[in-house]
């Protein structure tokens, strides 16, 4: 008995655990890694950008005892704009499932895609991805999850599907960046290509990878329908969600009564002022958590629900989110380390000194891991390619590699890591939401990621070998 216990497979530490050990491990990195800095310059619509000639090391500043301390506080604080929004996106959600609209909808929808429950998989994923592809914005998958999660459970498949939906449309449809400026157009600018130039190579890789990203989805969906208890990641952790939202043929669907239809074209009113905040005036997590609120409230008063229970409503879907505020802030802490030792900068300068002694045909490829690496530190990719595109430009010129290359080495290095690395407050969050663990994600998303590198790797290696200019 004793040998047995052993002999059990190995479990991944808890994500606490992990992040805490990536944060100490940048601590002592700031020990040993000389310390440097770039100077920062305006850039391409006021944004700082940094002078890639001007990389300088500077005075050692380690992280002590006492700084370290501090780290995971710090991280939460910087990472407050996800945390609350987090928070409220929970909130507002336990609101709605209160109020009973969420349910009804659901067995409305379940009845009507019973029997043809899987196409709902690729035209989901095709919009989530389309949007991404022209506004940027992946963090939009933390509104489409609790959306879409009711219904995916009711038809029979698992918590891992829907998120899988919202997680890869997005992220797929952002790394193609087909008219994306948060990606293709702030780094072109950056290195001095017109906007949106090489539109046709990026409508290619767009279709291939989203058709990949579609057909894994769908497979692992089927193998979850036909048998939940052996397929599923997340069968256990699911049971609560499968009573709540569970579909049963043989009873007939509820109505709405007439405040639930109000309250229900009230959240629609909402949702399209979401909409048109975010395309018409830039909206981001705290103006959405802002409209999230108020959403709450209002659909709550005109379901039925009093204030009393609105605003436990709201409690009790704080509690179901609380872990995922800690974890996001845990990711930032890491962030928080390399900035404190004025490390980061130098990672990215030697990052950068790497590729450059590559031979031409490996450099596109060079950059692309380079950006992979450079993706786990600054999970943001505007903030990634405001850091490495002024670095990137040139160095592409001395390697002969172009610069089109160059930009779209940027973004499958940036754009396929959002989720997958822990880092990654917003993409830690969806997965709160959505009651996945980091753990079965990455037992779910590395197999597919790794395919949707290698295509990106052909891909870059075909814009070298053609000399793509755009």
């Amino acid at each position: 008995m004793a040998k047995a216990e052993k002999k059990k497979k190995f479990q991944m530490p808890h994500i606490y655990v992990i992040l805490f050990t990536f944060s100490a491990l940048a601590a002592i990195a700031t020990y040993f890694v000389p310390a440097g800095e770039f100077e920062r310059v305006p850039g391409p619509d006021g944004r700082e950008t940094v002078d890639p000639n001007s990389f300088t090391q500077i005075e050692s500043s380690p992280v002590g005892i006492i700084d370290f301390l501090t780290v995971i506080p710090r991280g939460l604080i910087d990472a407050g704009e996800i945390v609350f929004f987090t928070f409220i996106v929970g909130g507002m959600f336990m609101v709605l499932r209160t109020t009973g609209i969420i349910e009804i909808i659901v067995d409305r929808l379940a009845n009507k895609f019973a029997k043809r429950s899987i196409l709902l998989i690729p035209i989901l994923t095709t919009v989530f991805a389309v949007v991404a592809t022209l506004i940027g914005t992946p963090e939009l998958s933390l509104v489409y999850i609790p959306v879409i999660m009711p219904l995916m459970i009711a038809l029979g498949y698992d918590s891992v599907v829907a998120a899988g939906i919202a997680l890869m449309g997005t992220v797929i449809g952002f790394t193609a960046g087909v008219l994306n400026p948060i990606n293709v157009g702030l780094s072109q600018k950056i290195v001095g290509l017109p906007t949106f130039s090489g539109i046709e190579l990026r409508i290619g890789l767009f279709a291939v990878i989203l058709t990949v990203g579609i057909l894994f989805l769908m497979r692992y969906a089927k193998k979850v329908q036909q048998d939940p208890i052996r397929n599923s990641l997340v069968y256990e952790e699911d049971a609560e969600k499968r009573e709540l939202y569970k579909h049963q043929d043989d009873i007939e669907v509820r109505s709405m009564n007439t405040r639930q239809k109000l309250g229900s074209i009230a959240a629609l009113l909402f949702l399209v002022a979401l909409v048109y905040g975010v395309l018409g005036h830039s909206w981001f997590m705290v103006e959405m958590a802002g409209l999230f609120i108020f959403m709450g409230i209002v659909v709550g008063l005109i379901s039925g629900l009093n204030a009393t229970e609105i605003s436990e409503a709201f409690t009790m879907g704080f509690r179901e989110v609380l872990m995922g505020a800690i974890i996001i802030g845990l990711a930032r802490s890491v962030a928080v380390v390399l900035e404190d030792g004025q490390i980061m900068d130098t990672i990215v300068n030697s990052l950068g000194s790497v590729v450059g002694e590559l031979p031409s045909v490996l450099g596109a490829v060079g950059m692309f891991l380079a950006q992979l690496a450079i993706n786990f530190i600054i999970p943001s990719g505007s903030g990634q390619a405001l850091v490495t595109m002024p670095i990137m430009g040139p160095l592409a010129d001395i390697i002969g590699v172009t610069r089109q290359t160059a930009v779209l080495a940027f973004q499958v290095g940036d754009g396929f890591a959002h989720i997958l690395f822990p880092t990654s407050g917003y993409f830690m969050a969806a997965l709160v939401i959505a009651g996945v663990s980091w753990q079965k994600w990455i037992r779910f998303y590395l197999p597919v990621f790794l395919v949707l590198s290698g295509i990106g790797i052909v891909t870059l290696i075909f814009a070298q070998f053609v000399q793509w200019t755009g």
